[in-house]
């Protein structure tokens, strides 16, 4: 008769174990996520709707404990391009972040946009609109007129003396000008293996089972690649 308080007693504990809430791990909105970039995008080849895939570089912690590890899948969408102009602009490119996978398979879906580029890239973002746009063209402009310009003074004066360069020049100055204005602006470019910096849009959850790492096959992230 005495197993009966007993029973009870163990019954009601396991009850009130079972009752707690399980531990979560919430990455909050705002939270900038560091991203190497697997595939190179370009305005010159990129079309909406094409698919840009990255990896993070540095773990995300909460409460100590890692949430996002290095190595973990951020795939995204372009969702729009600008080819620069012949006379004037630059090319802009438009992306999306659109989900992430952890080492363990473990997915999450979200709307996130470009906080930032690594200053070695050329071009700027737009962090409110997470756009890229090409770098300037003017310098690159001048250069051409230049020495399209030396390069006629220097014919001139050898057909016609001091006259003849400076006629030279002009005519190279007016070839110049004219292989620019055929010539695009700056392509928007971001190479393989930079690092960009992903802002979330929204508070991502995870459980104590979801971010465990234990049995998630180890992996070695790609080095930033420079193709200079």
């Amino acid at each position: 008769m005495k197993t009966g308080p007993f029973l009870i007693f163990v019954s009601a504990a396991a009850l009130s174990f079972a009752q707690e809430p399980a531990a979560s791990f919430s990455v909050e909105s705002g939270t900038k996520i560091p991203l190497s970039l697997i595939n190179s995008v370009s305005s010159k080849t990129a079309v909406e709707g094409d698919r840009i895939y990255l990896e993070s570089v540095f773990p995300i912690l909460v409460s100590g404990k890692v949430v996002i590890p290095p190595g973990s899948y951020v795939s995204g969408t372009v969702t729009s391009v600008k080819r620069p102009g012949k006379v004037k602009g630059r090319g802009e490119l438009y992306l999306r972040f659109d989900s992430l996978t952890l080492p363990n398979g473990v997915t999450r879906d979200f709307r996130s946009r470009m906080g930032n580029m690594e200053g070695q890239n050329p071009g700027k973002v737009d962090r409110e609109e997470g756009k890229i746009t090409g770098d300037g063209g003017k310098a690159r402009d001048a250069m051409a007129v230049g020495q399209a310009a030396s390069v006629g003074t220097v014919a001139g004066a050898i057909g016609g003396g001091g006259m003849g360069a400076g006629i030279g020049a002009a005519a190279g100055a007016a070839a110049g000008l004219a292989g620019v204005l055929m010539t695009r602006g700056p392509e928007a470019i971001i190479e393989r293996g930079s690092v960009v910096e992903m802002v979330l849009d929204r508070t991502l959850t995870f459980t104590g089972d979801e971010i465990d790492f234990g049995g998630a096959p180890s992996r070695r992230t790609s080095s930033p690649a420079r193709n200079r």
